[in-house]
């Protein structure tokens, strides 16, 4: 087993939730209990800038345009900030439709998905909206990455099925092999295929541009995997239910390290600028793990 050390940084607000590396090469974080959003430079103090109270940010992701995007899950927006600070919000045609998951498209665009209303969508630099209805209701679509191929592909968590939309809309849907399985994050791999978590099932999987699907069982199956991201040559994930990191190479082989403080409830990861993975938790702090070392 890898020998890693993992760090804990607390920061203000309440609940981290998603991260993402910025142009600046600083880490940026969505706070959701709070409705903050965060910036932290490796080795530097945290700073964060405020929303409403009750917007709800959630998944943050560069954008094309050298800033920073992020879905505001209760506020049914999309926001965009600056690495000045400067905030920008864009209120969406579909009421209540709880945006989560959100990544930059080949087209110039941000996409993102609609929980509450079986859509993706797409929003210009300008802030222009199109969505598009997924076939069938109450599909939850949660995390969007954008593939190899040049399509978006994205977890539909309560219809059991990952899903392919191309930038001209066209949508395919592919149904998983496990039954309840939940996936909610999804990852562009090193192999060239897609991988996500099975939150319910207890599973990483892998699907191909082809929909070609194959599933790995975690060691601990009521680990509730919920993020993943991809790295060079493995991906990383978080146990929210389980308080662990996880990789996965691309040939299936699985190793898991506890974090140090008990039910911290990780969730989003990404890569920071010192190669290290970065995770938030939404107990209050965000975690380095670096692969030597000692855990602290």
């Amino acid at each position: 087993m890898s020998r890693i050390g993992i760090e804990e940084f607390p920061v203000p607000g309440e609940g981290p939730y998603a991260i993402a590396l910025g142009p600046d090469d600083a880490l940026w974080y969505t706070l959701v209990r709070s409705g903050h959003i965060g910036r932290l430079v490796p080795g530097g103090t945290p700073e964060n800038w405020p929303l409403a109270p009750d917007s709800g940010p959630t998944v943050i992701a560069a954008g094309p345009d050298g800033a920073l995007w992020f879905t505001e899950y209760q506020a049914h927006r999309i926001g965009r900030i600056t690495t000045a600070g400067v905030i920008s919000e864009f209120p969406l045609p579909t009421p209540e439709c709880g945006p989560y998951g959100l990544a930059a498209g080949p087209d110039g665009a941000l996409w993102f998905t609609e929980i509450a209303a079986d859509r993706i969508g797409r929003i210009t630099m300008s802030g222009d909206v199109t969505e598009f209805a997924l076939p069938g209701t109450g599909t939850f679509p949660s995390a969007i990455v954008a593939g190899p191929d040049g399509a978006l592909w994205f977890t539909m968590n309560q219809a059991d099925a990952i899903g392919r939309i191309t930038t001209g809309g066209e949508i395919t849907v592919h149904r998983l092999p496990a039954q309840a399985a939940g996936p909610v994050g999804i990852a562009a791999g090193p192999d060239g295929a897609l991988w996500f978590t099975e939150i319910t099932a207890g599973q990483i999987g892998r699907i191909t541009v082809h929909g070609d699907v194959t599933e790995f069982p975690l060691p601990d199956r009521s680990a509730r995997p919920h993020a993943i991201a991809g790295g060079d040559n493995e991906l990383w994930f978080t146990e929210w239910g389980g308080n662990r990191v996880g990789s996965i190479t691309p040939d299936g082989v699985i190793e898991t390290h506890d974090l140090p403080t008990p039910g911290s409830e990780p969730h989003g990861l990404a890569f920071g600028p010192d190669r290290a993975v970065w995770t938030a938790l939404e107990l209050g702090a965000l975690a380095r793990i670096d692969n030597e070392g000692e855990v602290r």
